[in-house]
């Protein structure tokens, strides 16, 4: 079996408990784009985690987890990650991790090129995370990026590094007044922090394919959602990456597998980190008391989130671009204080409702949300663990949704705990 997990929406949808959830069920979880900037949470018996970087299979004793060619990794981030992870009782060695040799560095001068254009941009700044990740993947695709293969080979980097960094430094000493990289502090970083990882390293588009050969079941994760994919979100304010589960297979390194299965993640509200159009958003009072119900701040940055009703015309574009064979909705117990539960099931545009979502940046800044009301069930369900638990009106804000998204809804969530999660059919 052959499954991704996705985001429908902005990101922040619930994607990591979700993958720590299924994945007893997978021999090997796979991340295959997106860098540092995923933040995805993670509440089992082990305690609370914070996963960046590594796929949320690492929490499990028996996966294989991978780092896929598709992906970009700042090895000091990983660095730390895995320290904290160890420290928080979690084994992690090249048993259970397996790095691509394809999958790129992102490095020191990437996360200060990040920044620099942002606080250059000021008011017109797209939110970034300041991770690096936008110029590590244009340095990808300008040929100039170095790979975690390249680890394997430290010595011999120098003066391919020395390139980059003159190259570099047109930019930030020239362009922005920055202080100029240093070649020798860019090579003790790489033997600091990318030594470590060598054993890591290998080609895990053999291991992959092997594994799919001997029957192995592998998962998918996906970092952000279908709305920040680079091609079809709600560009320019995207990820640099492509987020969509037709790139699992791709960016993993095994681009001649096919998905099986592709298992949209979408909250019963709407959330949102960083800038760009948010049609549903709420504000004032209506938007505090949901984000403080839904603890809505980034985990990867600690930013407070935007926050609106369940946002029908985007969801349903997500779901069609994910692919999705099935839905799992989470964060159902958040929406337990709500006498009526607010749903944006079109927009307006220039006087017009439309119901598919628009293509075009400008057309969508302007649109307006039409909301509907559907009863609320005003009482706590964190303790339910079968349907037949669920109150009417819960079990019908479920169908609703389901009904305007148009894909099944097989999984709720109402904790954050594993058992949290009450599977519907």
């Amino acid at each position: 079996m052959l499954t991704a997990i996705v985001g429908t929406n902005w990101g922040d949808e619930g994607k990591g408990r979700m993958v720590d959830l299924l994945s007893e069920n997978y021999d090997i979880v796979v991340r295959y784009q997106g860098g540092n900037n995923a933040g995805h949470t993670v509440v089992n018996d082990k305690g609370k985690f914070i996963l960046n970087l590594l796929p949320s299979g690492i929490l499990r004793d028996d996966t294989v987890n991978v780092l896929g060619a598709g992906i970009v990794i700042d090895l000091e981030h990983l660095f730390n990650e895995t320290a904290r992870l160890r420290a928080g009782g979690i084994a992690i060695s090249p048993a259970n991790l397996k790095i691509s040799d394809r999958a790129t560095i992102c490095m020191p001068y990437h996360k200060l090129l990040d920044g620099l254009e942002e606080d250059r941009l000021g008011d017109k700044k797209f939110g970034s995370t300041r991770r690096g990740i936008s110029p590590v993947y244009s340095d990808k695709f300008m040929k100039k990026a170095l790979r975690m293969g390249d680890l394997k080979n430290l010595d011999h980097l120098r003066g391919r590094i020395a390139d980059i960094i003159e190259w570099k430094n047109l930019t930030v000493a020239g362009g922005y007044g920055h202080e100029p990289i240093d070649v020798d502090e860019i090579m003790a970083w790489l033997e600091k922090y990318g030594k470590p990882f060598a054993d890591y390293v290998c080609d895990t588009t053999v291991y992959l394919t092997d594994a799919v050969k001997a029957g192995k079941s592998v998962m998918f994760e996906a970092q952000l959602g279908a709305l920040r994919d680079i091609d079809f979100g709600i560009y320019p304010y995207t990820s640099a990456s492509t987020t969509l589960a037709a790139y699992a297979p791709i960016g993993s390194g095994v681009p001649q597998l096919k998905l099986d299965e592709s298992i949209g993640i979408m909250k019963a509200y709407s959330s949102c980190v960083g800038e760009g159009p948010f049609t549903c958003e709420l504000f004032g009072d209506e938007a505090h008391a949901l984000r403080e119900a839904g603890g809505e701040y980034g985990a990867a940055t600690g930013r407070p989130r935007r926050v609106g009703g369940f946002d029908v015309v985007a969801s349903r574009y997500g779901a069609m671009m994910q692919g999705c064979t099935c839905i799992a909705l989470t964060k159902l117990d958040v929406m337990s204080y709500m006498d009526k539960i607010p749903v944006c099931v079109a927009y307006e545009l220039d006087g017009k409702r439309i119901e598919n979502f628009p293509g075009n940046i400008e057309e969508l800044e302007r649109a307006k949300p039409i909301y509907e009301y559907v009863e609320g069930f005003k009482c706590d369900i964190s303790g339910c663990r079968k349907p037949e638990d669920l109150p009417k009106a819960a079990l019908d804000y479920v169908k609703f949704i389901e009904k305007a998204v148009g894909c099944p809804i097989k999984y709720v969530s109402v904790s954050a705990e594993r058992e949290g999660c009450i599977e519907l059919f």
